[in-house]
């Protein structure tokens, strides 16, 4: 009871401080909301649902599809041909590239005319114009380079002995990745 009877005294105080102070001009009146508002801390965002393994990939596939598409760059058609680490296919150190680095799945080498537009450290896909190999989407770095009688070529680095000699030679569409 005591309460409610400092209540009516304060709200009667309160009503006639408001009463004496000048009013403000609606734009600050405005500005001080629109400011009071956007100072205020972002509601949290709610946690996106958990999806499953295969809708991840899913996505993940059509992103990196997408991003392939919308970066690609120069183009040029070449022989392709796969090799692997023996000696008698490269020269005196099989493993390393050209550039130094170590042999891997995803290197290919290139002649030393399309070194000129795809240089070393360049990021390409190839689709094979005969249609009988499916690169994907895959991208391959451009590390190693060829003999020097070689023109219009392109080799892809192939772990076994095997899988170059099944590859065998086709024509390919090189594409620059940016």
């Amino acid at each position: 009871m005591p309460q409610k009877h400092l209540a009516a005294p304060l709200l009667l105080a309160l009503s006639t401080v408001a009463g004496a102070l000048p009013a403000l001009p609606a734009d600050k009146v405005i500005s001080g909301a629109v400011w009071s508002a956007l100072s205020q801390p972002a509601a949290p965002q709610p946690a996106p649902a958990p999806q499953s393994a295969q809708q991840a990939a899913a996505q993940e596939y059509i992103q990196e599809t997408m991003a392939a598409t919308s970066r690609s760059g120069r183009s040029a058609v070449a022989r392709a041909t796969a090799y692997n680490s023996l000696s008698g296919q490269t020269d005196s150190t099989p493993h390393i590239t050209a550039t130094g680095t170590r042999t891997r799945p995803g290197v290919v080498a290139l002649s030393r005319d399309l070194l000129r537009s795809f240089p070393y450290g360049s990021r390409v896909t190839l689709q094979d114009l005969s249609g009988r190999y499916n690169f994907g989407n895959r991208v391959f770095i451009v590390e190693d380079t060829m003999a020097a009688r070689k023109t219009g070529s392109i080799d892809i680095w192939m772990g076994s002995y095997r899988d170059a000699m099944n590859f065998g030679a086709r024509q390919v569409r090189i594409t620059a990745v940016r």
